[in-house]
Protein backbone atom coordinates (compact mmCIF):
# COMPACT_ATOMS: atom_id res chain seq x y z
CA UNK A 1 0.00 0.00 0.00
CA UNK A 2 1.58 3.59 -0.98
CA UNK A 3 2.29 5.10 2.12
CA UNK A 4 1.85 9.26 2.85
CA UNK A 5 5.31 10.20 0.68
CA UNK A 6 4.23 8.18 -2.03
CA UNK A 7 0.16 9.34 -1.96
CA UNK A 8 1.69 13.29 -1.77
CA UNK A 9 4.16 12.92 -4.59
CA UNK A 10 1.14 11.57 -6.90
CA UNK A 11 -1.18 14.38 -5.51
CA UNK A 12 1.11 16.77 -6.94
CA UNK A 13 1.70 15.31 -10.03
CA UNK A 14 -2.06 14.64 -10.51
CA UNK A 15 -2.61 18.71 -9.85
CA UNK A 16 -0.33 19.46 -12.55
CA UNK A 17 -1.79 17.69 -14.84
CA UNK A 18 -5.11 18.38 -14.14
CA UNK A 19 -5.34 21.91 -12.43
CA UNK A 20 -6.93 24.75 -13.78
CA UNK A 21 -8.00 23.22 -16.76
CA UNK A 22 -12.06 22.22 -17.86
CA UNK A 23 -12.52 18.77 -18.38
CA UNK A 24 -12.84 17.53 -22.08
CA UNK A 25 -13.14 13.98 -20.86
CA UNK A 26 -14.39 12.14 -17.69
CA UNK A 27 -15.77 8.68 -17.47
CA UNK A 28 -16.81 7.11 -14.09
CA UNK A 29 -16.89 3.20 -13.99
CA UNK A 30 -18.00 2.39 -10.91
CA UNK A 31 -22.00 1.59 -10.74
CA UNK A 32 -22.64 4.64 -8.15
CA UNK A 33 -21.07 6.94 -10.68
CA UNK A 34 -22.09 5.60 -14.33
CA UNK A 35 -23.96 8.57 -15.07
CA UNK A 36 -21.69 11.19 -14.07
CA UNK A 37 -20.36 13.50 -16.23
CA UNK A 38 -18.20 15.84 -15.30
CA UNK A 39 -17.30 17.40 -18.70
CA UNK A 40 -16.54 21.41 -19.19
CA UNK A 41 -16.17 22.05 -15.17
CA UNK A 42 -12.51 23.06 -13.90
CA UNK A 43 -10.22 20.81 -11.94
CA UNK A 44 -9.52 23.32 -8.52
CA UNK A 45 -6.65 20.97 -7.35
CA UNK A 46 -5.79 17.52 -6.03
CA UNK A 47 -4.96 17.41 -2.46
CA UNK A 48 -3.39 14.65 -0.49
CA UNK A 49 -4.63 13.98 3.15
CA UNK A 50 -2.81 10.93 4.28
CA UNK A 51 -3.31 8.07 1.74
CA UNK A 52 -6.50 9.78 0.35
CA UNK A 53 -6.61 11.80 -2.79
CA UNK A 54 -9.32 14.85 -3.14
CA UNK A 55 -9.48 15.93 -6.50
CA UNK A 56 -11.50 19.68 -6.55
CA UNK A 57 -13.63 20.33 -9.18
CA UNK A 58 -15.63 23.24 -10.02
CA UNK A 59 -19.08 23.59 -8.40
CA UNK A 60 -17.95 22.17 -5.02
CA UNK A 61 -17.26 19.11 -6.13
CA UNK A 62 -14.88 16.44 -4.75
CA UNK A 63 -13.93 13.05 -6.10
CA UNK A 64 -12.29 11.23 -3.86
CA UNK A 65 -10.21 8.16 -4.30
CA UNK A 66 -7.86 6.02 -2.51
CA UNK A 67 -5.28 3.02 -3.78
CA UNK A 68 -5.22 0.71 -0.68
CA UNK A 69 -2.61 -2.23 -1.81
CA UNK A 70 -3.51 -2.58 -6.23
CA UNK A 71 -4.98 1.39 -7.13
CA UNK A 72 -3.16 3.20 -9.33
CA UNK A 73 -3.26 6.80 -11.03
CA UNK A 74 -1.36 7.10 -14.43
CA UNK A 75 -1.00 10.26 -16.20
CA UNK A 76 -1.08 10.37 -20.10
CA UNK A 77 -0.53 13.03 -22.71
CA UNK A 78 -3.10 12.57 -25.78
CA UNK A 79 -0.95 10.49 -28.43
CA UNK A 80 0.66 8.29 -25.32
CA UNK A 81 -0.63 4.47 -25.33
CA UNK A 82 -1.75 3.70 -22.01
CA UNK A 83 0.10 0.95 -20.40
CA UNK A 84 -1.78 0.79 -16.56
CA UNK A 85 -3.43 -2.06 -17.11
CA UNK A 86 -6.46 -4.08 -19.20
CA UNK A 87 -9.38 -1.65 -19.92
CA UNK A 88 -11.81 -3.94 -17.87
CA UNK A 89 -9.68 -2.72 -14.64
CA UNK A 90 -9.98 0.98 -15.44
CA UNK A 91 -12.45 2.76 -13.03
CA UNK A 92 -12.37 6.19 -13.93
CA UNK A 93 -10.70 8.69 -16.79
CA UNK A 94 -10.78 12.31 -16.65
CA UNK A 95 -8.92 14.43 -19.36
CA UNK A 96 -7.99 17.87 -20.15
CA UNK A 97 -6.64 19.01 -23.72
CA UNK A 98 -2.97 18.88 -22.00
CA UNK A 99 -3.26 15.38 -20.29
CA UNK A 100 -5.14 12.41 -19.14
CA UNK A 101 -5.59 10.34 -16.00
CA UNK A 102 -6.67 6.96 -15.41
CA UNK A 103 -7.50 5.77 -12.48
CA UNK A 104 -6.84 1.68 -12.14
CA UNK A 105 -7.84 -0.83 -9.98
CA UNK A 106 -9.18 2.22 -7.63
CA UNK A 107 -10.81 0.25 -4.59
CA UNK A 108 -12.38 3.53 -3.36
CA UNK A 109 -14.16 6.25 -5.47
CA UNK A 110 -16.54 8.40 -4.44
CA UNK A 111 -18.30 11.97 -5.34
CA UNK A 112 -19.27 13.91 -2.84
CA UNK A 113 -19.80 17.91 -1.88
CA UNK A 114 -16.39 19.51 -1.53
CA UNK A 115 -17.77 20.64 2.23
CA UNK A 116 -18.20 16.63 2.97
CA UNK A 117 -15.14 15.74 2.57
CA UNK A 118 -14.67 15.50 6.62
CA UNK A 119 -17.12 13.01 6.21
CA UNK A 120 -14.20 10.44 4.82
CA UNK A 121 -10.85 12.10 5.70
CA UNK A 122 -12.10 13.70 9.65
CA UNK A 123 -11.24 10.32 11.63
CA UNK A 124 -7.75 10.74 10.54
CA UNK A 125 -5.31 12.12 12.35
CA UNK A 126 -2.36 15.03 11.96
CA UNK A 127 -1.16 14.55 8.58
CA UNK A 128 2.38 13.93 8.63
CA UNK A 129 2.61 16.02 4.97
CA UNK A 130 -0.38 18.29 5.64
CA UNK A 131 -0.38 21.89 6.47
CA UNK A 132 -3.07 20.44 9.64
CA UNK A 133 0.28 19.28 10.70
CA UNK A 134 0.24 19.11 15.47
CA UNK A 135 2.88 17.22 16.90
CA UNK A 136 1.19 17.79 19.88
CA UNK A 137 -1.59 16.11 18.96
CA UNK A 138 -0.31 13.69 16.94
CA UNK A 139 1.49 12.62 20.30
CA UNK A 140 -1.54 12.58 21.85
CA UNK A 141 -3.63 10.12 19.76
CA UNK A 142 -0.23 8.37 19.77
CA UNK A 143 -0.58 7.40 23.36
CA UNK A 144 -3.84 7.41 23.85
CA UNK A 145 -4.29 3.70 24.11
CA UNK A 146 -1.30 3.09 26.44
CA UNK A 147 -0.58 -0.55 26.34
CA UNK A 148 -1.46 -1.10 22.44
CA UNK A 149 1.88 -2.28 20.47
CA UNK A 150 3.78 0.59 19.17
CA UNK A 151 3.64 -0.89 15.17
CA UNK A 152 0.09 -1.00 15.26
CA UNK A 153 -0.42 2.70 17.29
CA UNK A 154 2.48 4.12 13.85
CA UNK A 155 0.02 2.31 11.91
CA UNK A 156 -3.31 3.50 12.60
CA UNK A 157 -4.20 6.73 11.03
CA UNK A 158 -6.33 8.47 13.32
CA UNK A 159 -3.61 8.75 15.11
CA UNK A 160 -0.98 9.69 12.56
CA UNK A 161 -1.64 9.93 8.83
CA UNK A 162 0.75 8.85 6.25
CA UNK A 163 2.69 5.93 7.88
CA UNK A 164 2.42 3.32 6.29
CA UNK A 165 4.36 -0.62 7.25
CA UNK A 166 7.66 0.41 5.71
CA UNK A 167 8.07 3.56 8.46
CA UNK A 168 6.20 1.83 10.72
CA UNK A 169 9.17 -0.84 10.93
CA UNK A 170 11.81 1.72 10.00
CA UNK A 171 10.75 3.85 12.92
CA UNK A 172 10.82 1.17 15.43
CA UNK A 173 14.10 0.31 13.93
CA UNK A 174 15.44 4.22 14.66
CA UNK A 175 13.78 4.35 18.36
CA UNK A 176 15.12 0.85 18.97
CA UNK A 177 11.82 -0.05 20.10
CA UNK A 178 10.00 -3.75 19.41
CA UNK A 179 7.18 -3.33 17.39
CA UNK A 180 5.44 -5.05 19.96
CA UNK A 181 6.43 -2.45 23.04
CA UNK A 182 3.37 -1.08 24.27
CA UNK A 183 3.00 2.52 23.10
CA UNK A 184 2.99 3.79 26.67
CA UNK A 185 5.80 2.66 27.75
CA UNK A 186 8.17 4.17 24.77
CA UNK A 187 10.64 6.07 26.29
CA UNK A 188 11.24 9.77 24.83
CA UNK A 189 7.90 9.58 22.80
CA UNK A 190 8.18 12.85 21.57
CA UNK A 191 11.28 11.65 19.36
CA UNK A 192 8.65 9.21 17.68
CA UNK A 193 6.67 12.49 15.97
CA UNK A 194 9.44 14.25 15.58
CA UNK A 195 10.95 11.23 13.07
CA UNK A 196 7.93 10.09 11.41
CA UNK A 197 7.75 13.84 10.21
CA UNK A 198 11.46 13.81 9.53
CA UNK A 199 11.52 11.36 7.38
CA UNK A 200 8.30 11.39 5.24
CA UNK A 201 9.48 15.31 4.57
CA UNK A 202 12.84 13.84 3.96
CA UNK A 203 11.16 11.21 1.03
CA UNK A 204 8.25 13.12 -0.50
CA UNK A 205 10.45 14.06 -3.65
CA UNK A 206 12.06 11.14 -3.91
CA UNK A 207 11.15 8.11 -6.08
CA UNK A 208 12.90 5.22 -4.33
CA UNK A 209 12.05 5.74 -0.26
CA UNK A 210 15.64 6.01 2.15
CA UNK A 211 16.17 5.84 5.83
CA UNK A 212 19.33 4.87 5.96
CA UNK A 213 22.43 7.12 5.57
CA UNK A 214 23.27 5.36 2.10
CA UNK A 215 21.84 6.00 -1.25
CA UNK A 216 23.11 2.90 -2.66
CA UNK A 217 20.59 0.37 -3.77
CA UNK A 218 20.75 -2.14 -1.84
CA UNK A 219 20.92 -0.59 1.40
CA UNK A 220 18.40 2.44 1.44
CA UNK A 221 16.12 0.74 4.27
CA UNK A 222 17.51 -1.15 7.75
CA UNK A 223 15.09 -3.50 8.68
CA UNK A 224 12.08 -3.52 6.29
CA UNK A 225 12.00 -6.55 3.66
CA UNK A 226 14.68 -7.91 4.76
CA UNK A 227 13.60 -11.46 7.29
CA UNK A 228 17.28 -13.50 7.82
CA UNK A 229 19.27 -11.12 6.45
CA UNK A 230 22.55 -9.50 9.15
CA UNK A 231 21.40 -6.14 10.86
CA UNK A 232 22.94 -3.41 9.11
CA UNK A 233 23.77 -1.89 12.85
CA UNK A 234 24.98 -4.74 14.86
CA UNK A 235 25.04 -8.19 12.27
CA UNK A 236 21.99 -10.24 14.01
CA UNK A 237 19.60 -11.59 11.54
CA UNK A 238 16.41 -9.72 11.05
CA UNK A 239 13.38 -11.53 12.03
CA UNK A 240 9.87 -11.06 10.66
CA UNK A 241 6.19 -11.50 11.78
CA UNK A 242 2.52 -10.47 11.07
CA UNK A 243 1.59 -7.75 13.73
CA UNK A 244 -1.97 -6.32 14.03
CA UNK A 245 -5.47 -7.96 13.90
CA UNK A 246 -7.21 -10.15 11.18
CA UNK A 247 -7.69 -9.39 8.17
CA UNK A 248 -5.53 -6.30 8.76
CA UNK A 249 -1.91 -7.97 10.07
CA UNK A 250 1.01 -6.36 8.55
CA UNK A 251 4.88 -8.50 7.96
CA UNK A 252 6.64 -6.58 10.40
CA UNK A 253 10.33 -6.55 10.66
CA UNK A 254 12.74 -5.85 13.32
CA UNK A 255 15.93 -6.98 14.81
CA UNK A 256 15.83 -8.63 18.58
CA UNK A 257 19.43 -7.06 19.16
CA UNK A 258 18.64 -3.81 18.67
CA UNK A 259 15.06 -3.78 19.62
CA UNK A 260 14.54 -5.64 22.67
CA UNK A 261 11.52 -7.56 23.07
CA UNK A 262 9.09 -6.17 26.10
CA UNK A 263 8.37 -8.70 29.39
CA UNK A 264 5.51 -10.12 27.83
CA UNK A 265 6.76 -11.75 24.39
CA UNK A 266 4.52 -11.76 21.44
CA UNK A 267 3.69 -14.34 19.45
CA UNK A 268 5.48 -13.82 16.40
CA UNK A 269 9.15 -13.63 18.57
CA UNK A 270 10.17 -17.05 17.37
CA UNK A 271 9.52 -15.93 13.38
CA UNK A 272 12.53 -16.37 11.06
Amino acid sequence: MPEGDTVWRLAQRLHDALADHPLTRSDLRVPQLATVDLTGRTVLGVVPRGKHLLTRIEGGLTLHSHLRMDGAWKIYRPDEHWRGGPAHQIRAILGTERHTVVGYRLPVLELLRTSDESRVVGHLGPDLLGPDWDPAEALRRLLSVPARPLGEALLDQRNLAGIGNVYKCELCFLLRASPWLPAGALPDPERAITLAKKLLEANKHRPARVTTPSARTDRRLWVYGRAGQPCRRCGTRILSADQGPAPEERVTYWCPACQPEPPEPHPGSAAP
